[in-house]
């Protein structure tokens, strides 16, 4: 049995619709009942939120009978509404709930430190939201007393996720998804945090004056329903775009970076192209940033890479940058298939034993071997190596090459990782004496505490 409640209520069972023909406070009593997620719910308080304080002489019997019918609709699926001393509560079951997941998503959200991953938390969070809480069974009133922690919850994801995207350097997908018309952000309060995101992607993407209205509707807003000015950040993020402030263009440099045409990459420190392919920015959007935090921020980065490390020439490149522009939804998914690969390689590289990511590994070392082609090279010696023919996969394919070499040879076994809370890059240590990768700062609490 699944229930949705983030927009009209539904409640299926394999697809089919249980509650048809129900009556609207019928639904919105299972609703509070779902919400309150298996806690009694006393009658004297159903009674207060079906009918806002002014219930009839009749309400009392009214809320049994309504509990009378939905227990004989939902009993044959399963879900069970047991009568606890006063009150009422949804027995556990195996029925789903949206508000469920949605928590769920959004708690991971906030624990994890790769901002790929908390990327995909937030997107698949915010995706469960249909429209308001419970649109069809509740008014505004109601839902404010159901709801206002989810909505909380909501926006808050709205921020972080913007915020996030603005980080990555991907303001031209904030600016897609955002309701954004006629200088206001649709069916939205005025926060200031989101309304400083938007302002800040609308004038990355050269849509200064967008920006400047969206502040000024911001501030009317404010000024009209709550009588106070706007904070001092959105207040000075206002100046720097009016004065065309530079260090609005891009997002901050990440610490331990490297820039190469319009790209971040992260310092070369790992000695092998399978390495750097699994290293990341420490310190990039946390103070504690761990393996496999993102700089893969879209294709461009990821074919910059591959020619940085001289596993593409440039002419190849700047090709598949031109490709990448006029297929951007083949690209997004080359993008989201090197990021799992990544994830693979780097937990095959940190634990031998682990046959799964190395099963993964191999999968994609097989297409990459089927699509390189041997040839002979101007210098009369021969290599293999990946055709313009292998698309938009072909910088994929570049680092799995890599990867299968690192791992036939002697070398992988002289792989380690830093042990760094702020770190965790691979390094090799052919020597056997390195603990520490080679990060000017890393590792030097532990040590000076070491030799202290």
């Amino acid at each position: 049995m699944e229930f949705r409640l983030l927009g009209p209520f539904e409640a299926d069972h394999r697809g089919e619709p249980v509650l048809a023909g129900a009556r609207r406070q019928e639904r919105c009593l299972l609703a509070v009942l779902l919400l309150e997620d298996g806690r009694v719910v006393a009658t004297e308080r159903l009674i207060d939120l079906l009918w806002h304080g002014s219930p009839p002489a009749s309400a009392r019997g009214t809320v049994h009978t309504y509990i009378g019918r939905l227990r004989a609709r939902l009993r044959p699926h399963g879900v069970v509404i047991d009568t606890r001393h006063d009150g009422y509560a949804l027995a556990p079951g195996p029925h789903t709930l949206d508000v469920r997941e949605f928590l769920d998503l959004a708690a991971r959200a906030s624990v994890t430190g790769d901002p790929a991953e908390r990327l995909r938390c937030h997107d698949r969070a915010l995706a469960l939201w249909r429209g308001p809480l419970l649109a069809d069974v509740a008014d505004d009133a109601l839902r404010g007393r159901l709801g206002g922690r989810l909505l909380h919850l909501r926006l808050s994801a709205l921020e972080q996720r913007a915020e996030l995207l603005l980080t990555m350097g991907r303001h031209d997908r904030l600016l897609a998804d955002l309701p954004l018309r006629d200088g206001e952000l649709e069916g939205l309060p005025p926060r200031e945090r989101l309304v400083r995101a938007a302002m800040t992607a609308l004038y990355r993407a050269g849509r200064q004056g967008e920006a400047l209205a969206l502040y000024r509707h911001t501030r009317r807003t404010l000024v009209e329903t709550l009588g106070v000015e706007p904070g001092a950040e959105l207040a000075a993020l206002h100046e720097r775009i009016l004065r065309a402030d530079p260090r609005l263009d891009r997002p901050p440099a990440p610490l331990y970076a490297v820039r190469v045409g319009e790209e971040w990459l992260p310092w070369s420190a790992g000695g092998h192209p399978a390495l750097e392919f699994c290293n990341t920015f420490a310190g990039w959007g946390a103070p504690s940033a761990p393996p496999g935090s993102d700089w893969l921020r879209g294709y461009s980065t990821l074919a910059v890479w591959a020619g940085h490390q001289d596993l593409a020439e440039q002419p190849l490149v700047e090709s598949l940058l031109r490709q990448a522009a006029q297929h951007p939804d083949e690209a997004a998914t080359v993008l989201a298939e090197a990021r799992a690969f990544r994830s693979a390689l780097y937990a095959c590289l940190t634990d031998p034993q682990d046959g799964a990511a190395f099963g993964e590994v191999a999968a994609v070392v097989r297409l990459a071997t089927r699509a390189a082609v041997f040839t002979r090279g101007e210098d009369g010696l021969a290599r293999w190596r990946l055709p313009p023919s292998a698309g938009l996969r072909l910088p994929l394919y570049a680092a799995a090459r890599a990867a299968a070499e690192l791992l036939a040879e002697p070398r992988r076994l002289t792989v380690r990782r830093c042990p760094s809370a702020d770190c965790g890059w691979l390094f090799l240590d052919a020597a056997g004496r390195r603990r520490w990768c080679s990060l000017a700062t890393c590792g030097a609490a532990a040590r000076g505490a070491t030799s202290s």
